[in-house]
């Protein structure tokens, strides 16, 4: 009996993809656009700000390691508020439809600076919707981790069987799965409309 439904937010109702800056026309060449994500701002690095690291500080450390590459460092945050897509309107759809159901309660567990977590908050409506957020960034502490979960859990009184778990992050689902949260991983708006039904709560 699924009570409690928990969205990530970028990638499944925000679109966020840093290609709308570092696009085609952006770097020399495609290996070197390779490079740059492979070895100078990864993901990995770039989830470290989402568990609290200050970005100036990350910034500044990045192109004492790098600075041959100091215009896409400083361009990775210094243009993030472009890189922040427009709401995935589908599952903004899916979830008002679920709002309806009032005894669901809708919470937010996602990666995200907090230092650039309050412009998400100016722009999208629908995060007010939520019972709680929870902001990598504002707990230094980031998914896959379990205590990540955990503290979501704890804090909102939620039963790990009885919510649901939705991410477009195949790594993230496992790790909710293995805390026995039911999960979905998240690919379309449709799929995940489908997957609701199946479930017997959209």
């Amino acid at each position: 009996m699924v009570n409690a439904i928990i969205f990530d937010l970028g990638g499944v109702l925000i679109d966020w993809n840093p290609n709308y800056v570092f696009d085609e026309n952006y770097f020399k060449s495609q290996e070197q656009k390779d490079f740059f994500f492979q070895n100078v701002c990864t993901p990995d690095w770039n989830e470290n700000q989402d568990a609290g690291f200050p970005i100036a500080l990350a910034t500044e450390e990045k192109l004492a390691e790098f600075p041959e590459w100091e215009k896409p460092i400083k361009d990775f945050y210094g243009r993030w508020v472009e890189m922040l897509g427009e709401q995935i309107q589908g599952t903004v759809d899916i979830f008002k439809q679920l709002k309806e159901n009032k005894a669901l309660k809708f919470y937010a567990l996602t990666n995200w600076s907090a230092e650039t977590f309050p412009i998400a908050v100016d722009r999208f409506e629908f995060l007010q919707w939520f019972d709680g957020l929870v902001v990598s960034g504002e707990e230094n502490m980031r998914k896959p981790f379990p205590e990540f979960y955990q503290l979501l859990l704890n804090r909102y009184n939620v039963k790990a069987e009885e919510a649901l778990f939705i991410d477009d992050n195949l790594r993230n689902v496992k790790a909710a799965e293995a805390l026995g949260i039911k999960s979905i991983h998240f690919t379309t708006p449709e799929q995940l409309g489908l997957e609701l039904q199946n479930i017997g709560i959209y």
